[in-house]
């Protein structure tokens, strides 16, 4: 496995142990995709995992919609 290194711009929330807080956040909200292995989380990069093109859109949606429930935005922009 390749080593990911993270290094953050802007320190979450000003909180100490921002990073694992927010990690701790997204893991807990996509728990079941995760389960699944639908979805990977780290920090606040979301992996998508698919066998079927046609599944990815279903996934991406409801990752999406999670996110917004719980008041967690992206910027589309940095996204492809």
């Amino acid at each position: 496995m390749p080593e990911c290194v993270f290094e953050p711009i802007v320190i979450f929330f000003g909180l100490i142990n921002s990073l694992a807080t927010f990690q701790t956040i997204i893991c807990n909200l996509l728990r079941d995709m995760i389960e699944v292995g639908d979805v990977t989380a780290f920090i606040d990069d979301v992996m998508v995992r698919i066998e079927m093109k046609e599944k990815y859109n279903e996934i991406v949606e409801e990752v999406l919609r999670k996110m917004t429930e719980n008041d967690l935005f992206v910027k589309p922009e940095k996204y492809v």
